[in-house]
């Protein structure tokens, strides 16, 4: 190398350090507002969605009961649907829904998926189930009830209707669901064939009730006193207002209606899974009266 090229070489990086030094020293432009506020700002959040992690208890009775819940950002969930029906929501936090559970439709079993509502009307599928179970003495009742009120279970109690009607008939068998015992007064056997008043008779029904109200948890209301009676409990009517009862169903719904109870009937004669009583005894039986058996056992 001649010692001509040296000396400019080194001129030429002495230059190249010169230049890089007035770009660290601003010379080279300073940033805008705009881009030192970018590059100093945090990182924007996201916005974190409703979700479900867990329902419990996961199953229960066919005839309603109370779920749980748990999540994240649940406090902007307004309405709760188990298999497609209203559960209404009692209590909502951040992490937690409490919701009461409607009575499974027509008291059938098995799995039914759980959906959310947030306040901007969005659904959200939660991916969970909850699964209907028969568990207790009144579902086995109400199950056994919608299993036959179209469905006459003749083999086992045979069909009353011949003699008068099976509606006191139809009853009593569901009591039989629900875990009564027959005795020497109340009974039915080989399909109808040997069967008492008691069992198969409105008025001997109710007066066997009335008879043995401790022994069967029983206790009489009278229709205005809706709020004492629930699923599974019997209602007694006299259609004439003559002081003999004609008729017997039993409770498949309380419901309440604009600050109302209404009560809803399975039965047999006229045979319906949700007969609407004050239909009843106002457009089909006009003037007619009853009571109600509310059973505790």
């Amino acid at each position: 190398m001649s010692s001509h090229t040296k000396p400019r070489r080194l001129l030429l990086v002495a230059a190249a350090a010169a230049a890089t030094a007035l770009a660290f020293t601003g010379c080279a432009g300073e940033p805008s507002p705009v881009t030192k506020a970018m590059a100093g700002a945090e990182p924007a959040a996201k916005t974190q969605g409703t979700t479900v992690s867990a329902i419990h208890p996961a199953t229960g009775s066919v005839s309603g009961g109370t779920v749980t819940i748990t999540g994240t950002n649940l406090q902007k969930v307004e309405t709760v649907t188990i298999g497609g029906q209203a559960a209404t929501v009692t209590k909502a936090g951040k992490d937690k829904v409490v919701a009461t559970v409607p009575a499974a439709q027509s008291f059938k079993t098995g799995a039914v998926p759980v959906a959310v509502t947030d306040a901007n009307g969005k659904t959200i599928s939660t991916g969970k189930t909850y699964d209907y179970q028969v568990q207790t003495a009144v579902d086995k009742q109400l199950a056994y009830a919608m299993a036959h009120w179209n469905d006459y279970n003749t083999a086992q109690y045979g069909d009353l209707n011949p003699v008068g009607g099976d509606c006191a008939n139809f009853v009593s068998q569901s009591l039989i669901a629900r875990g009564w015992q027959m005795n020497d007064d109340w009974y039915n056997h080989d399909a109808a064939a040997d069967w008492s008043p008691a069992w198969g008779y409105v008025p001997a029904m109710d007066q066997y009730f009335r008879d043995n109200a401790a022994q069967l948890g029983l206790t009489e209301y009278s229709f205005d006193q809706r709020d004492k009676i629930k699923v599974g409990d019997i209602v007694m009517f006299d259609w004439n207002d003559n002081d003999s009862l004609d008729h017997v169903q039993i409770v498949s719904a309380v419901e309440k209606v604009d600050g109302q109870i209404k009560i809803k009937m399975v039965g047999h004669n006229e045979d319906t899974d949700y007969r609407d009583l004050d239909n009843a005894i106002t457009v089909e039986h006009p003037g007619a009266i009853g009571h109600f058996w509310s059973l505790s056992k």
